[in-house]
Formats: C-alpha cells, sequence, structure tokens
C-alpha cells in the first residue's frame, strides 16, 4: 500500500488561503472566549489589586454568554480547521536534519500542544454546562490553566506561520476544484460558517428567550423552573432538606444582630430587577424583594467600607461561603432577598433567605444564607 504524501492531496479545499480564512475565524472566537472566561475567572477569583465594579449591573450577563456561546461555535470551526491542513501530517521532513528542521519538529510541537489542549478545553467547557464532571480535577482551576496554554501555543504558531498567512490573508483568485470533490471553496466557507452558526442559535436559546423553542443545545431554558426561574443546584443537592421553626438570621458585626424570618420581612424592604447569570451560559431576569445589604451593615455598626462574608446553610460545596467587596456590598441593588416574582422564595431557590446582587456570577449568589460576617 502506497503511503500518501503532502503532494497527494490537491483539492483546493486545502489550500493554505482556506486554513487562513477558517483559523481567522477560530482566532476571533477563541480570543472572545478567552477574554470573557478571563473576568469570569477574576469575578470568583479577585487578585486584593483588582477592584471589579457592581455596574453595569448586567455586564457578568453580557460577557459569560458570549464566553460559553462562542466555545460552542469553535468546535465546528476547529473541526474545520484541523481538516484543511491534515495533509501537513504527511509531509516530509528535511533531511539530512538541518536548522530547518528543528524549526518544524518545534513548529508541529507547537500545533499539537494547541490542538490538544483546545480540545480538552472545549470538551471540558462543555460538559460542565450540563453540570457533568467525569474527572477528579477541579474544573474551573484547570480550564484556567488550559486557556493560558492555548492562547502561548497560538501566539507561537501565529509567529512561525506569519509569512504563510500574510501571503493568503488576502483573497486569491478560486482555483478549479480537484476532480475528487464537486465543493468549491466558497462553498466551504458556507458551510462551516453556517455550521457555526446553527450551533449557536440551538444554544443561545439558554439566555434568549425567542430561541428557546429551538434551543437543543442549552441545558436550561428561560421560565421553565420554580418559580418561573431555571435551577442548577437543588436544596436536595445542597444538604438543605428543610428550615426549621428556630431558624435564625445572624450579622456578626460591631453590634451583633439576630432576626427571624418574619423580623427580616418587618424591616424596610426594597425591590432589584436582577439577572441571575450563570458560569454555564444560561441567564434569566428576575425580580427580587428583599433588605439591602447596606441597610443591615449599618444597623450592626460596620465601619465604611467593609466587606462581608456570606455563609450558606449549604452542607459542603465549594460556594458554601462567598465574600461581597465593599462595592458590591454597599450598591443599593445588593439584597438579602426574601421574595422573587411576587411571592416567597421557593426553597430550591434559597428559601428563607438568599443574597442577590449586579453584576456577579449565579455561583456567588449565595443561598440558603443564615448568617452575615463582617470582615475589616
Amino acid at each position: 500500500m502506497k503511503i500518501p504524501t503532502e503532494q497527494s492531496f490537491r483539492s483546493a479545499l486545502h489550500h493554505p488561503r482556506v486554513a487562513v480564512v477558517i483559523g481567522r475565524w477560530l482566532g476571533v472566537a477563541v480570543a472572545v472566549c478567552f477574554l470573557t472566561g478571563l473576568f469570569s475567572h477574576l469575578q470568583q477569583t479577585t487578585p486584593g489589586w483588582l477592584v471589579i465594579p457592581s455596574r453595569p449591573a448586567s455586564l457578568y450577563r453580557v460577557t459569560q454568554g458570549p464566553h460559553v456561546l462562542t466555545g460552542l461555535v469553535a468546535v465546528p470551526l476547529l473541526l474545520a480547521k484541523l481538516w484543511t491542513v491534515y495533509p501537513k501530517l504527511f509531509a516530509k521532513p528535511p533531511w539530512p536534519p538541518s536548522r530547518q528542521a528543528l524549526g518544524t519538529v518545534l513548529e508541529r510541537l507547537s500545533i499539537l500542544v494547541l490542538v490538544a489542549a483546545l480540545a480538552l478545553e472545549l470538551f471540558i467547557g462543555f460538559v460542565n454546562t450540563i453540570q457533568w464532571y467525569p474527572w477528579p480535577f477541579p474544573f474551573r482551576q484547570t480550564h484556567y490553566a488550559l486557556a493560558w496554554i492555548i492562547v502561548g501555543a497560538m501566539l507561537v504558531h501565529v509567529a512561525v506561520k506569519l509569512p504563510l498567512i500574510a501571503a493568503n490573508w488576502r483573497r486569491t483568485p478560486e482555483p478549479l476544484p480537484a476532480a475528487t470533490t464537486g465543493m468549491t471553496r466558497r462553498t466551504l466557507f458556507r458551510t462551516v460558517a453556517g455550521a457555526g452558526a446553527l450551533v449557536g442559535i440551538t444554544s443561545a436559546g439558554q439566555s434568549v428567550r425567542a430561541l428557546g423553542p429551538v434551543a437543543v443545545l442549552a441545558p436550561r431554558k428561560p421560565g421553565i423552573g420554580p418559580q418561573g426561574l431555571p435551577v442548577n443546584r437543588t436544596a436536595q443537592d445542597a444538604g438543605v432538606t428543610a428550615i426549621g421553626a428556630d431558624w435564625r438570621f445572624t450579622v456578626d458585626g460591631p453590634q451583633p444582630l439576630s432576626y427571624t424570618i418574619d423580623e427580616l420581612r418587618g424591616l424596610p424592604q426594597n425591590r432589584s430587577d436582577l439577572p441571575i447569570a450563570c458560569v454555564e451560559g444560561w441567564s434569566q431576569g428576575a425580580r427580587w424583594e428583599g433588605v439591602r445589604i447596606r441597610d443591615l451593615l449599618r444597623l450592626c455598626g460596620a465601619p465604611e467600607g467593609s466587606r462581608v462574608r456570606v455563609v450558606s446553610m449549604e452542607q459542603g460545596g465549594f460556594y458554601a461561603t462567598s465574600e461581597l467587596p465593599p462595592e458590591f456590598a454597599d450598591d443599593p441593588l445588593t439584597l438579602l432577598a426574601l421574595r422573587l416574582n411576587g411571592s416567597e422564595l421557593a426553597l430550591d431557590h434559597g428559601y428563607p433567605a438568599r443574597i442577590i446582587a449586579p453584576n456577579r456570577p449565579g455561583v456567588l449568589q449565595t443561598k440558603w444564607v443564615h448568617r452575615l460576617e463582617v470582615l475589616s
């Protein structure tokens, strides 16, 4: 059996121009996905030198949705990109060994790292959207580390291929397709773009209500769930099965506070129209009512600019506690919410009380709250 060579693949669809065009699309998707993912990571692990503002209130919603969307769209783009360049696998390295041969080896190693990391990143990102974790390593930290590996490998790849990219950046005359296929380059571009658009349309419905009926790739849809709002982590999953009659909400501050649920309802109530925007990409606006966190801080005599630790009744889990930086704790939209969409919180939505704040990931909108701790 004759082993094919790079010259065996003469189809116009393997032309460098095709790889450059699809590579541009993939590069844009990866760049948007990386930058929005970086913002999400910094929201959850904020370094001391960085201040994340609480406004615009829906900023996290309009960044995390595109993060997941571009990650999904990158899948058909990556497959198309690999298909256009796979004949390079059959290229013979220069012989005898030389600097050029060493450069070829390094180039192929960088491509191996790039493709392997990108494929793994897209896979674990997708299964995260359906909350399936068949691995022993922590998802968020691994996802973050892989993102930097991808960026580094991509920069190396672009640097090595820059002359070829520059030569094929502009439109070139369409060569005749090989006899083995009736598809032209333009048809291929339209097919790949259509596949990406189809993936986007069938997944964006988890945030865009109008696309809900065709959102076959969306694990959650707006309006479906208790009180018309989807739920990621149920009370049963969190180990919160019942709230006893002796339940009390406390604030550990200069002047400790303690309230029953009826006493909380007797405090001045405020309303915030804010979305729940989750790291899995879905989001939905809702109407929340409850007590402003900043009012509770003033009642307990907390100094201005205090940080607040929020403690849940959740049993275990990575987000049984969260912190509200001063910018969020003092924002008038940040509530200890007691009601959702006009009725008392359902247990799955955090009854008897939960946090709702602007521009925050859903995992930090802590449910089943029973204590606030004022931090210096």
